[in-house]
């Protein structure tokens, strides 16, 4: 049996067939992964294509079809975690977004096989990060850098800086806002519309 290859840019409607069934294995792998039921993988896989078909492709053809499909996907689960979080802990949710936005954003940028088209996004969004991190002053980089790159707890920096903890927490926040604000302009520029 010979393997069909994946179609990289899609323009016709009359492909959406052989793409659904080139795509949906993996998608719905990549889904089950990061979803709590099989329930929410068939909903969010289902939403996605249905997207896809009400998608304009002779005005806007998709030119990475893979990479169109994974970020609605994401897009797709990111929006059901948020929805979930606002209806299990409506008043727990100011304190929960900064570590909401950092999960998301983890795994946003899990590593996908060997998709081109993912690395390349993907080796954008951490140069931006970094690029967003030198901008921050130093104390808010450090603070950050210390919590989620060495993954060293508030209270441990604190006894080692005299830093008080609501101060550290302050801090990270404002890192936290910074890249926020960077990554939502980036992936304006990198998403398919």
């Amino acid at each position: 049996m010979t393997a069909v290859k994946k179609k990289r840019r899609l323009d016709s409607r009359s492909d959406l067939p052989l793409v659904y069934d080139q795509y949906k294995p993996e998608l719905e792998g990549y889904i089950r992964h990061r979803v709590d039921s099989a329930e929410d993988t068939e909903d969010i896989l289902q939403d996605v294509f249905y997207k896809l078909t009400k998608t304009d492709l002779q005005e806007n053809p998709i030119e990475y079809l893979s990479a169109w499909l994974y970020q609605a996907v994401t897009n797709r689960i990111i929006d059901r975690r948020r929805k979930k979080r606002e209806q299990a802990l409506p008043e727990t949710r100011q304190e929960n977004e900064d570590d909401y936005f950092l999960d998301s954003l983890s795994d946003f940028l899990a590593d996908d096989g060997n998709d081109p088209e993912i690395m390349f996004r993907n080796e954008l969004i951490r140069e931006e990060i970094e690029l967003a991190l030198s901008e921050l002053p130093p104390e808010q980089r450090s603070v950050f850098e210390l919590t989620e790159y060495d993954g060293i707890p508030y209270k441990e920096i604190a006894e080692t800086t005299g830093v008080p903890v609501p101060t550290l927490l302050s801090r990270k926040h404002y890192a936290i806002g910074l890249l926020r604000k960077r990554l939502q302009q980036l992936y304006r520029e990198i998403v398919p519309r």
